[in-house]
């Protein structure tokens, strides 16, 4: 018998949640996601390090400003990642617009363009990148900008049903909805509750989009994220995508035990729903304080480590 991590790899598209290559190169996925907390963490590795002189040297030579140059080499580091990871895996890399920026639509656009004008100049194909957006109202309008112009966008920090339906209801190619921060946020409230397999709200949360998406034709493509153990991961096996951690890789590829799949494309289908207004949208985050908490704590967290990242470029100018 394979092991799950083979067996998952036949029913959804499993992808590293990494900017690590040595793990990509040994669990070999599909595809392959970064953000700021992962960037941060590689760059501190002193073999990755070389990339960040190199992000540096490419800004100096854009701009005498100090704060232009050390906002220009974490683009360009970001891009230097995610050309090395593209080297590795056969599919999409995501890489991440500022999350300082994730409530301003147009600033997001034109972020979102200069990344992919990175790429170009790293003669990369562009039909290989994904750029990754906070889901916020502001941040769903800009990837309903970038997805008309052809550049294909993932909707990250996923934690209520309003974020996906109205993620896919402006065509965005694919949402990343947050399992194990949802678990957290759970059992902070309660935690004597039961929340194993099917009872872990993250993977119900999943679970409820990916039958709407389904069931409605719709065409964003649900990627499970933000894992804390293989169960979530087994529950959810037959999910679009799944991003993992290599810690977990590394535990599912040590599993021999069959695998089920769990979620199969619906078999009933039904017309969509008119399309969520704002209105609708915010007053449904404002009646979901899990979502709404762990969506201002993502958004921080992230803008935190950017910071975090240009304090260590800086050192390098």
């Amino acid at each position: 018998m394979s092991n799950q991590l083979e067996q998952l790899k036949a029913m959804t598209t499993v992808v590293a949640d990494t900017g690590d290559f040595e793990a990509i190169n040994e669990y070999k996925p599909q595809d392959a996601t970064t953000n700021p907390s992962l960037i941060l963490n590689a760059i501190q590795i002193e073999k990755y390090r070389p990339l960040a002189a190199e992000a540096v040297s490419w800004a100096k030579a854009q701009s005498n400003d100090t704060n232009e140059v050390i906002s220009k080499a974490a683009d360009k580091l970001a891009v230097l990642i995610g050309s090395k990871l593209m080297e590795q895996v056969p599919g999409l890399v995501s890489t991440e617009v500022d999350a300082r920026l994730s409530f301003d639509t147009q600033a997001t656009v034109d972020k979102a363009l200069e990344l992919v004008a990175l790429y170009k100049e790293q003669g990369i194909d562009t039909s290989r990148v994904l750029i990754k957006i906070a889901s916020t109202w502001e941040g769903i309008q800009a990837a309903k900008v970038l997805e008309a112009q052809g550049i294909r966008c993932n909707l990250t920090l996923v934690f209520a049903f309003a974020q996906a339906r109205a993620c896919a209801e402006v065509g965005a190619y694919l949402i990343s909805p947050f399992v194990g921060r949802i678990l957290d946020w759970y059992k902070a409230q309660d935690a004597s509750a039961d929340f194993d397999g099917a009872n872990d709200p993250g993977v119900k949360s999943v679970t409820h989009i990916y039958n709407y998406f389904k069931k409605h034709g719709f065409e964003t493509i649900v990627m499970g994220a933000s894992f804390r153990n293989i169960g979530e991961i087994q529950e959810l096996a037959g999910c679009d995508r799944l991003t993992i951690s290599p810690k977990l890789l590394a535990e599912l590829a040590a599993t021999q035990a069959p695998l089920t799949q769990k979620l199969q494309p619906a078999t009933e289908k039904a017309d969509a729903p008119a399309a969520m207004t704002e209105h609708a949208f915010r007053w449904e985050m404002n009646e979901d304080a899990m979502a709404t908490e762990k969506l201002s704590q993502g958004i921080r967290q992230f803008a935190i480590d950017q910071e975090k990242l240009e304090s260590i470029l800086s050192e390098l100018v």
